[in-house]
């Protein structure tokens, strides 16, 4: 007879997720021996494996596996909202909400987004997972996060994606460089000089597209893994680079770098909030999405976008 409880549901989630027996037990605080019980009973009465153990190497996944992890994480996720809303029926929404968001823009977006409505629903906590735009849509599809706050450059089919706002790209520049002097820059402009990428899956692509939609090749001569390495070295003076979320400029704090917009561009990028088309979002959920939709339009993120 096929029977489970959600504790070695949850147990088994963890195992695949973290890759290792011994790093599940350890994020549950639990007995490796007992997410070993909990794998060996369910593969027992499905009849097939859900992993392979490879020894020094922890486990993977087997492909009946992968798939048997979709309608497990998707079994927890409605748990959880389950559990949210039966908590929430007395009239005080509560419970965790899961949010990824792309690492370069959380520092700007979230405080706006968060700061109104922890205040109107002081009963929810947050649970924060940055990462590239491929990890976070990955932490979406996986059931690992209720929305990503991302661009809709990765946007699939079986997604719903409200935007928030346009984020045209702007150049960042040296303070002493004679474009800083400039309204705008283009990309001819910008192409004869040094460039310091920001190398992110996906990111990288559509920054060579705003050069390569007019023939042009950018002298990349340095790269880095996060926005705020990059701003460092063009304060450095080792090039320019591109960014599509404003800095936060603050008074009285000297600026080795300027801000312009880019003319010429093939089109904006949208910033905005990513879930999965076929779920029933929770009343959490449906509460940020409701906050964020008023955000926008009372255009609170115009602040942090660079216009041309």
């Amino acid at each position: 007879m096929f029977g489970f409880t959600l504790k070695q549901l949850r147990y088994i989630e963890a195992a695949a997720r973290t890759g290792s027996i011994a790093s599940a037990a350890g994020e549950l605080n639990i007995s490796q021996s007992s997410i070993t019980a909990a794998i060996d009973k369910f593969e027992e009465d499905l009849g097939y494996a859900l992993f392979i153990r490879v020894p020094a190497k922890g486990i993977s996944t087997t492909p009946s596996g992968e798939e048997a992890m979709k309608l497990i994480r998707g079994f927890i996720d409605g748990a959880r909202h389950l559990e949210s809303d039966m908590r929430s029926v007395g009239g005080k929404t509560t419970g965790t909400l899961r949010l990824g968001c792309y690492a370069t823009s959380a520092p700007q977006v979230l405080p706006r987004l968060l700061k109104g409505f922890i205040r109107d629903y002081p009963a929810i906590s947050i649970q924060i997972f940055e990462g590239d735009l491929r990890s976070v849509t990955e932490f979406l599809e996986n059931g690992e996060v209720d929305i990503a706050l991302t661009y809709d450059l990765t946007r699939s089919d079986h997604q719903r994606f409200e935007p928030l706002f346009e984020a045209p790209a702007h150049a960042v520049l040296p303070s002493d460089d004679p474009l800083a002097e400039q309204e705008s820059v283009s990309p001819a402009e910008l192409a004869q000089r040094p460039m310091v990428l920001l190398d992110l899956p996906r990111a990288r692509e559509y920054f060579m597209e705003l050069f390569a939609h007019h023939g042009l090749t950018p002298r990349v001569v340095h790269s880095a893994r996060s926005a705020e390495i990059a701003r460092a070295l063009v304060a450095g003076g080792f090039g320019f680079t591109i960014l599509n979320i404003r800095y936060a400029e603050q008074d009285g704090t000297r600026q080795d770098f300027v801000m312009r917009p880019i003319s010429d561009q093939r089109f904006f990028p949208v910033f905005g909030m990513a879930s999965m088309a076929d779920a029933r979002q929770p009343r959490i959920v449906e509460a940020f999405l409701a906050h964020c939709r008023e955000l926008a339009a009372q255009r609170v993120f115009d602040e942090i976008v660079v216009r041309p």
